[in-house]
């Protein structure tokens, strides 16, 4: 039997225990209040027991879990008032991954691993226009043509847009407004640095699901600070790597430990403005995805900034201070009271607005999956470095790592945007015949370009349906 992860301590020690921690978890807390440390100490007590582990570095404080702790006054009193007798400072593996390929492995996916649904809210398209991509994905997959990276999904709005009338037929209708909504969004992207995000080598989820050779789980820490300039982007980018988990990883049921832990930081981003459609699909993955082995923990400010439908799924709780300087906050702090299991001898309310920095309101699922009573605590010290890392030391881990060298070789195979452009290239230019000062076109001339069409059309039909698969599947 694999031991708890000891997290914190009141008057007993309180652990999380490995079979429940696919069963999710939540950590919330005013800024400034420990959120980020809690982050790390369970971080690095799943790695120390071989469960890798996958966290965003917002403020770019966690590259330390990387090293070594260091002694000193606060931690030394902290470890003694604590009784953490064999308190040992140590770091944990750990690869860095970042969109903007800077601050760690390029890590990227392709447009049609992204899907028109997850796109559509990164794009901020509405209800129709989100209509119109999912047709624009359907006529690239009938025909063949791979969706990899931004220029791809460019040439293939332009496509669609100026073949409107000739598609109609067989995808329904194709507005000019809609195509250029969504052009603008796709200028909108690539000008907040979407063009890095999309391309080959796509992100091989495999390499996330690694132990080092002591056998301790690999902590991937996704470099943050600069994506967060465009929210949208980093929690739909997060969203993909959780939903892509939750389709290509086989159902396992209930293990000794989870295969891996996914910890989803400024999580409030995630559902601000989300359509139902999407809200649903969350709800789905967050439900269904602990039968793959993964765990999923929620890190924000209030337990409100969660949905409820997803709150509930939500075993494993972590509550740092609140403030209740209005009577909004208020309520929020009452709220978050209500979430946890009652404990007769503690007034919860009240204690939320009290704890100090490193103190928290814990409860966590028992062997039999029920939540524990809810204790107040001190979270135990991290036994890595608390705080971020040097640029060389970073980049000696970068270096060092065995992925080095793959993903930092960007491919660009033939895809839609090549295929569109030999096309063009290849299309012979109509000769102009001048009548009266106009441009005009015989009768014969028209009716031979018309069938040239059609054959061109239904041979393009023959050669390339099917190569692709459906829009939701897996392109690799």
């Amino acid at each position: 039997m694999t031991e708890p992860v000891l997290i914190a301590k009141s008057n007993t020690e309180i652990s999380i225990l490995p079979k429940m921690a696919n069963r999710h978890g939540l950590i919330t807390g005013a800024t400034g209040t420990g959120k980020t440390v809690t982050l790390q100490v369970i971080a690095e007590g799943l790695s120390s027991i071989g469960v890798p582990v996958f966290m965003s570095d917002v403020k770019g404080d966690l590259s330390g879990v990387s090293q070594a702790g260091k002694d000193n006054p606060k931690i030394a009193e902290r470890i003694k008032n604590m009784g953490l007798d064999g308190f040992i400072f140590s770091g944990s593996p750990v690869v860095f991954w970042d969109v903007f390929g800077e601050l760690g492995h390029p890590v990227r996916t392709t447009v049609s691993e992204m899907g028109p649904l997850l796109l559509s809210r990164l794009l901020n398209l509405n209800e129709t226009q989100s209509g119109v991509l999912s047709l624009i994905f359907k006529v690239a997959d009938d025909n063949g043509m791979l969706l990899l990276d931004l220029k791809d999904l460019r040439s293939m709005v332009q496509y669609v847009g100026e073949n409107a009338k000739t598609l109609t037929t067989g995808y329904g209708n194709v507005s000019a407004a809609s195509i250029g909504a969504i052009q603008r969004s796709l200028l909108v992207l690539e000008e907040q640095g979407g063009e890095k995000l999309f391309g080959e080598p796509a992100l091989n989820l495999e390499d996330l699901i690694q132990t080092d050779s002591n056998g301790k789980g690999v902590i991937n820490i996704l470099a943050s600070d600069r994506l967060m300039s465009s929210p949208k982007t980093y929690a739909t980018f997060l969203l993909w790597i959780l939903s892509e988990l939750f389709e290509e990883m086989p159902e396992v049921g209930d293990l000794e430990k989870p295969k891996l832990v996914f910890f989803f930081d400024e999580a409030h981003l995630l559902f601000n403005d989300a359509p139902e459609a999407l809200l649903e699909k969350i709800e789905q993955v967050v439900r269904l995805i602990r039968s793959k082995g993964v765990g999923v923990f929620f890190v924000t400010q209030n337990p409100l900034d969660v949905p409820d439908k997803v709150l509930g799924q939500l075993g494993n709780r972590v509550q740092h201070a609140l403030r209740a300087f209005t009577p909004r906050d208020q309520k929020n702090v009452k709220a978050a009271a209500d979430t946890f299991r009652d404990n007769p001898s503690l007034d919860v309310e009240k204690t939320i607005t009290e704890l100090g920095v490193g103190e928290a309101l814990v409860s966590m699922l028992d062997e039999k999956g029920r939540p524990s009573v809810v204790e107040r605590a001190f979270i135990c010290p991290p036994h890595s470095q608390i705080g971020p890392i040097t640029p060389q030391q970073r980049q000696q881990i970068i270096s060092s790592s065995l992925l080095y060298g793959h993903y930092e070789k960007m491919v660009d195979r033939e895809s839609a945007h090549e295929i569109l452009k030999a096309r063009a290239e290849q299309r012979p230019e109509p000769e102009d015949v001048k009548k009266s000062g106009r441009s005009r076109e015989g009768v014969v001339e028209a009716m031979a370009k018309s069938a040239a069409r059609s054959i061109g059309t239904q041979i393009a039909r023959e050669i390339f349906r099917g190569v692709l698969g459906t829009i939701f599947g897996k392109k690799k």
